[in-house]
Formats: C-alpha cells, sequence, structure tokens
C-alpha cells in the first residue's frame, strides 16, 4: 500500500512574491502569512500558497505547451468575480477554451486561473 500524503502548500516561482501574496490573498480571502520581497505565503489555517521569487521568471504564452500548471476557483457569479479580479491585475487572455461556463485569466504575473461557476 502507497503513503498517502496531505497536501499543506504549494510555491509559486514569481518575480514579485508580495504583489502576487496580496492578490491571492484578496480573490481567495486567505490571510497573508508572511510578506518578504524574496517570499511571501498566504494561507487559510489548512493550506497555503508560497511565493518565492526568481527574477528571470517569464509567463509561458497561452495558449501553447510551456504552461505548467493552473488554478481552478468557484465564484457565485463568474463575471462578476472576472470583472473585479481584473481591476486587481488580472488580465483575460484572447484565447478562451471552448467551455461557456468558465472563464480564464492570469494573474498578476501570468499564471492562469480557470473562474468556474458554483455547480
Amino acid at each position: 500500500m502507497t503513503t498517502i500524503a496531505k497536501l499543506i502548500a504549494v510555491n509559486i516561482d514569481c518575480a514579485e512574491p508580495k504583489t502576487l501574496a496580496e492578490f491571492y490573498a484578496t480573490i481567495l480571502g486567505f490571510e497573508v502569512q508572511h510578506s518578504q520581497d524574496e517570499y511571501s505565503a498566504i494561507g487559510d489555517g489548512t493550506t497555503t500558497l508560497y511565493f518565492q521569487q526568481v527574477a528571470e521568471r517569464t509567463p509561458a504564452p497561452w495558449p501553447g505547451p510551456g504552461k505548467q500548471f493552473h488554478f481552478d476557483v468557484r465564484v457565485p457569479d463568474v463575471a462578476k468575480a472576472v470583472e473585479e479580479y481584473l481591476a486587481l491585475g488580472a488580465t483575460k487572455p484572447e484565447f478562451q477554451p471552448g467551455g461557456d461556463h468558465w472563464t480564464v485569466i492570469a494573474d498578476p504575473e501570468g499564471h492562469l486561473i480557470d473562474v468556474c461557476p458554483e455547480r
């Protein structure tokens, strides 16, 4: 039998950890737990997102094979959430895949997020 691991954190490479931590803390309702130029963290008491500075990081083109991950989030109103997230510094790529129920946005550093409706 394989030992089951509990996911406790995800580390995200970025150019500006403090800025990205503030963006995700706002959209996820997490608290900023640590904030430095080189390394920042947010969490909800169970899960933590760490943001690690990699100054030369560049976002992968979208669409394209360079994307390594993306987040899916659920919201009560997709259009309203997208509007709010854009005001916080996200962008909306021109290419939107076939689904008409969700919208793809990119955080301020180009990491993709699928904004999905509640079930």
